[in-house]
C-alpha cells in the first residue's frame, strides 16, 4: 500500500473532464494514505485547517503551496486567516474528486515548516 510520502512524490496529472469522480471505494482508499487531519466531505472533496503561531506563517504556507499548485497545475480553495490556512480540494471539472487531489493535499502535508 503506497503511504502518503508516495502520494507526494507524484505528480498531478491534468483533468480536461469528461470522466468521472472516484467511487467510494477509491477515495477511501486513498484517504488513508494522508497524513492526519484531513476530512472527506461527502466523497466530494478534501478539507483540512492549517495552524500556523501567526498570520505571517499561515501567510508564508500560502504563498508555499500556492507554488506547488502552479507547478501541478492544480489549485485548490484557500482560506487565509491569523494562525490559519483552510485548504479545501476538488477537481473542478468533474465536480469531485480525483487522484490529483490527494496527491497535492500530500504535497501540502509536506509544505508545512
Amino acid at each position: 500500500m503506497a503511504n502518503a510520502c508516495e502520494l507526494s512524490n507524484r505528480d498531478c496529472v491534468p483533468c480536461r473532464g469528461g470522466v468521472p469522480a472516484l467511487a467510494t471505494d477509491a477515495v477511501s482508499r486513498l484517504a488513508q494514505q494522508l497524513g492526519g487531519g484531513w476530512q472527506v466531505v461527502n466523497d466530494h472533496h478534501l478539507l483540512k485547517e492549517f495552524r500556523f503561531k501567526n498570520f505571517r506563517d499561515a501567510l508564508g504556507f500560502t504563498n508555499r503551496i500556492g507554488e506547488i499548485s502552479e507547478q501541478q497545475g492544480h489549485h485548490p480553495d484557500l482560506q487565509l486567516a491569523w494562525g490559519r490556512v483552510v485548504v479545501t480540494l476538488y477537481t473542478h471539472k468533474v465536480n469531485g474528486l480525483t487522484e490529483s487531489d490527494f496527491i497535492l493535499a500530500a504535497k501540502f502535508d509536506q509544505a508545512v515548516g
